[in-house]
């Protein structure tokens, strides 16, 4: 083992995805204005994709700053169906109004993660989930926001996959930790090349 691991992150969802595969490593969350970065990228046209790891890169450089020498792994996701980038609903409204766009479509999750030792990115990779909602219809939407209540708000879909959001969809191809914000995989393969895991 060579190196110290930090989890750029306050999410407890990849705390645990970490903790699981019996990783030893600090967390603490990054201090990013995440919309303030993204505005200006999005008005200069970046992809979903690009936008993703650039806020991953921004958190990890964040963390780093206080863990010389560290490895800290830098994480984000987007969600997008073609042009427009979601962002979580304000309210549920907001949320209801989401899924009806999503209904009978496929979005894409676009999850993004970066290793970043002191100030510069050692890796970046994305891996993207394509989920395909069943078409819903307004009645159907209500019921469901109704019964997971307040819930829908803490994602940006308006959606948990673990819980009852799975109901929503049709098809789904991608893995677990890239929907859940993750890729496990390959970053698991990047530390035990780096040395930083035991491989």
């Amino acid at each position: 083992m060579t190196s110290s691991l930090v989890l750029a992150s306050a999410s407890p969802f990849r705390r645990a995805l970490l903790t699981n595969a019996g990783l030893v490593f600090e967390a603490r969350a990054a201090r990013v204005d995440e919309r303030a970065l993204e505005r200006p990228l999005e008005q200069s046209g970046a992809s979903p994709v690009d936008v993703a790891l650039a806020l991953a890169e921004a958190k990890g450089k964040d963390v780093a700053r206080h863990f010389e020498s560290a490895l800290v792994i830098g994480s984000d996701q987007t969600m997008s169906l073609g042009a427009r980038v979601y962002h979580k609903p304000r309210d549920m409204a907001e949320a209801a109004e989401h899924l009806l766009s999503l209904s009978g479509k496929t979005h894409s999750l676009n999850s993004a993660v970066v290793l970043v030792r002191d100030d510069e990115i050692v890796w970046r990779h994305v891996s993207t989930a394509h989920m395909t909602v069943r078409p819903l219809n307004r009645a159907f939407i209500e019921r469901h926001l109704q019964k997971v209540g307040e819930k829908a708000l803490a994602s940006v879909g308006a959606y948990q996959l673990e819980g009852e959001g799975i109901q929503l969809f049709e098809r789904i191809e991608g893995d677990y930790f890239t929907i859940l914000g993750l890729p496990m995989l390959p970053l698991l393969s990047k530390l035990r090349e780096l040395g930083a895991i035991d491989a």
